[in-house]
């Protein structure tokens, strides 16, 4: 992996993180474009990287975050789905499902007909959950449950958390930033343990390419996340699901076959 490709996945992660298109997908999709091998270290340099977007978060939330106990708390009861499967199901995800372009193609796909159809049946309601201190535990626990999907390379965290909150009767506006929050305990944890999961030793070429994606993803994604809150308050998320249709037929018709 040269310095242009860590410069494009980069890019790419800051953008896709918390977009409901699939960071993790489009990630795959670029590597196999560039023609970059999904080595352990690149598997490992894409969840990595992904910590970088996820500061940015911790920038723009953190503060709110770390103020509301009730709040933390609810988030945390949202990671335990994910926790749980995802400690049992490591091993086949990272060696499996991560890199393999089919099963991203079809999640991909298929999540953005979900998207639109999801679209043309909500209708968000006053009583809807308005505000994140009011997230209830059960709420929670449906939001955590549909991340756990995201698992699949190309579903999209982002999607599923979002999809999940409007199911479980969050606002739009509230979905997303319940989204936001739940991605920095669920990514945090995903880095610590490819982390501790390596079986290679790290060059100082590894660091810097390392350190140059976290910063890149950082900056990119406190921007993606200013454009998509701007984005919420007048459009829907059909866009998103058209693109993730159109992404999916157009890298299948001329780069799979």
């Amino acid at each position: 992996m040269n310095l242009l490709d860590v410069i494009f996945l980069s890019i790419v992660e800051g953008i896709t993180e918390f977009l409901p298109i699939s960071s993790t997908g489009h990630l795959v999709l670029t590597a196999h474009a560039l023609g970059v091998e999904q080595t352990a270290f690149v598997k490992s340099f894409e969840i990595i990287i992904q910590l970088g977007a996820i500061c940015a978060v911790v920038l723009l939330y953190g503060k709110a975050f770390l103020q509301n106990r009730g709040l933390f708390k609810t988030v945390l009861i949202a990671f335990l789905p994910s926790m749980i499967i995802g400690l049992v199901l490591y091993r086949f995800i990272k060696d499996i499902l991560i890199g393999n372009p089919t099963i991203t193609l079809l999640a991909l796909f298929w999540g953005g007909v979900v998207l639109i159809l999801l679209e043309l049946v909500f209708k968000e309601k006053e009583h809807h959950t308005g505000e994140l201190e009011r997230v209830n535990m059960k709420q929670a626990i449906l939001i955590g449950i549909a991340q756990s999907i995201s698992m699949f390379p190309g579903v999209s965290r982002a999607a599923a958390t979002i999809i999940g909150g409007l199911f479980a009767g969050l606002k739009r506006k509230t979905a997303v930033e319940f989204s936001f929050l739940l991605a920095v305990p669920t990514m945090l944890a995903a880095t610590i343990l490819d982390l501790s999961e390596m079986s290679f030793a790290l060059g100082t070429n590894e660091v810097m390419q390392l350190l140059l994606g976290f910063v890149l993803s950082f900056v990119i994604a406190v921007i993606a996340i200013k454009f998509l809150l701007s984005y919420i308050t007048s459009h829907t998320f059909i866009p998103f699901g058209i693109y993730r249709i159109i992404l999916a037929i157009f890298y299948w018709l001329a780069l799979i076959r």
